[in-house]
């Protein structure tokens, strides 16, 4: 017979004792404990990351997340919350001693109201399930991440994510007017609603981007726009990078706020050419998307504009869409980019930083010489319309420290977004993957006013811990809203 550790038998013993209090609250097959089938919730869409959380649990109702919060506040077990699991900057990732509370049951859509044009949701409901909704209405959800057709509108919320039509329509949080969310302590609130706008503190928008440090989501309220009469897409070529940066500023500093712009670099262009078939120039050093939306008369005349402008910043080809399964066509590469780069490397690190975009072309040029520097490639796609850069750094993680020598790379590009006057994350979070570069954007008077908000909501540091900040910090005793600053880091990540 195998003696256990006391230590270890005495986490065995807390872990059955919090798994048997669990499906107490969510009976049958709602909390999973075999350690096979929580294999498959042991990373998000940031692969190089992995850890098994202590158990996961499936709740269907509201009722039964404020049961499991109650029992976690009151007997100090860590809570991480998760929604579809494509969050790349490992926001979802797992702590072997929390449990995992998963949401991918809330998939309703519990309201449709065409007169106030708004939606009221559940937060596993996905991104695009919003406008297959509403589309036979003339409406449609506008922030459209690449990831739409599976990511759901609670991660949408924690990650305050865009896509490639926030230039023109905002991101989650201006799209977003009401959110019903459980505290750790079990509490119900409301913040917002159908109405346009609320009274007093915006809570709603420090909600939107909160990474799950605050609270679980457990229903949207979002308001849904009118499909553009019309729409037509733009794909032009340019000799380089840069140049299609700076016409990206010029079309901006022409008063032209375009529904979406998009850059794809050589590399990303041949891939998402090979994938999808759309047409793309592959003698073009970079392709540049543009799409006007309106009135079809104002179309013509904005594509008119847009094709002058490019041809002045040396576009070596331009065509616009002459129907909408072409439009359609001309974003099926740009959409299916993620996916059709793994064509060209066994394995690739997907980064999230945002620019000037004044600072795109000096920007792409630095990167490039850091290429050498690290002898990686980089695939570069990204939101051009609000400086949002995507770089994909390529490595094979089979390779002995390729993959350091790709985080690096990566670390070196978000403080260079700094450095130019950005910031380290557009859309994605923060997570695990940035907190360690807080500090390059952050001074500690910076870190610990946020960290006093989280202690607003959660002073016991049980949602979520281990994201968005670099150090522990704990609430004194006296007083929920003083934050001592501590000297303890994290621990080191599990790496694949």
């Amino acid at each position: 017979m195998i003696k256990m550790p006391l230590p270890d038998r005495e986490v065995l013993a807390r872990r059955l004792e919090i798994v048997a209090a669990l499906r107490k609250i969510v009976p049958g097959e709602g909390v999973i404990e075999a350690e096979h089938e929580r294999r498959a919730f042991e990373c998000d869409g940031l692969t190089a990351y992995r850890q098994l959380p202590m158990v996961v649990v499936l709740p269907q109702t509201t009722a039964q997340i404020v049961e499991i919060l109650r029992y976690c506040f009151v007997n100090k077990v860590k809570v991480v919350p998760r929604g579809a699991g494509t969050s790349l900057s490992g926001g979802a990732l797992p702590l072997e001693d929390a449990v995992l509370l998963g949401l991918g049951k809330f998939k309703r859509i519990l309201d449709i109201d065409i007169a106030n044009r708004c939606v009221v949701v559940q937060p596993g409901v996905t991104n695009l399930g919003i406008t297959h909704a509403v589309q036979t209405h003339g409406l449609y959800y506008a922030p459209d991440p690449s990831s739409q057709i599976a990511c759901t509108i609670g991660g949408n919320v924690a990650e305050n994510s865009g896509g490639v039509h926030c230039l023109k329509y905002g991101l989650t949080t201006n799209n977003v007017i009401g959110v019903e969310m459980v505290t750790m302590e079990g509490e119900v609130l409301r913040l917002g609603g159908k109405h346009f706008d609320a009274s007093g503190y915006d809570l709603l928008g420090v909600m939107v981007g909160s990474e799950g440090l605050l609270g679980v989501v457990t229903e949207v309220t979002v308001r849904v726009l009118p499909t553009p009469p019309g729409a037509r897409a733009l794909m032009i070529g340019f000799d380089s990078v840069e140049g299609a940066g700076d016409c990206v500023a010029a079309v901006i500093a022409g008063g032209i706020v375009p529904g979406g712009m998009e850059i794809m670099d050589r590399l990303a262009v041949e891939a998402a050419e090979a994938f999808v078939h759309a047409g793309y120039p592959l003698d073009a050093e970079a392709l540049l998307i543009v799409e006007l939306d309106g009135c079809e008369a104002e179309v013509d005349h904005l594509v008119a504009c847009v094709e002058a402008i490019a041809a002045r910043h040396g576009a070596t080809s331009c065509r616009a869409s002459q129907s909408e399964a072409q439009r359609l066509l001309f974003w099926a590469g740009r959409k299916a980019a993620f996916p059709a780069v793994g064509r060209l490397s066994p394995d690739y690190y997907c980064m999230d930083g945002t620019i000037p975009r004044k600072k795109i072309g000096d920007v792409l040029r630095r990167m490039k010489q850091m290429e050498a520097q690290y002898g990686l490639r980089v695939a570069n796609v990204f939101h051009a319309g609000d400086g949002n850069l995507h770089p994909l750094i390529l490595y094979d993680a089979n390779k002995p420290g390729e993959l350091e020598r790709a985080e690096e790379f990566g670390n070196d590009i978000l403080r260079l977004c700094v450095e130019v006057g950005g910031v380290l994350t557009g859309e994605h979070g923060v997570g695990v993957e940035k907190r360690d570069l807080m500090t390059a954007m952050f001074d500690e008077i910076d870190l610990n006013q946020q960290q006093r908000l989280k202690c607003a909501f959660d002073e016991s540091s049980l949602l979520n811990p281990g994201k968005v900040f670099p150090q522990l910090c704990r609430c004194a005793e006296l007083g929920r809203m003083h934050v001592k600053a501590g000297q303890t880091r994290f621990p080191d990540l599990p790496r694949f």
